[in-house]
């Protein structure tokens, strides 16, 4: 399993690629949190509000997840990492069956 985490500029972004993710099945589950983010763009340090995805998925899936939500997304360069994972293996059984 793994997890990915997606920067969005805002919730009804988050809402609007997680929904096409669990639409198309790369991903089981979406949470989104707003958060406060600080980062380097263009030579100067942000100061930003976004929100954050973190979809649940299999290992095999991102390649496919990075294409959709780079089609989606606002953001010139999106934030989309890949954490590896361990699920128990009642979320992984329900997970794989709704995965493709």
């Amino acid at each position: 399993m793994a997890l990915v985490y997606i920067t969005c500029k805002d919730s009804k972004e988050a809402g609007k690629i997680s929904m096409h993710l669990l639409r198309k099945r790369l991903i089981t589950c979406a949470n989104i949190f707003p958060i406060k983010s600080l980062y380097w763009w263009k030579g100067k340090i942000v100061n930003d509000k976004e929100n954050v995805i973190i979809a649940k998925t299999k290992d095999k899936n991102f390649k496919r997840l990075v294409y959709e939500v780079k089609r989606l997304h606002s953001y010139t360069i999106p934030c989309i990492l890949k954490i590896d994972a361990i699920a128990n293996k009642d979320y992984e059984s329900w997970a794989k069956k709704e995965l493709r």
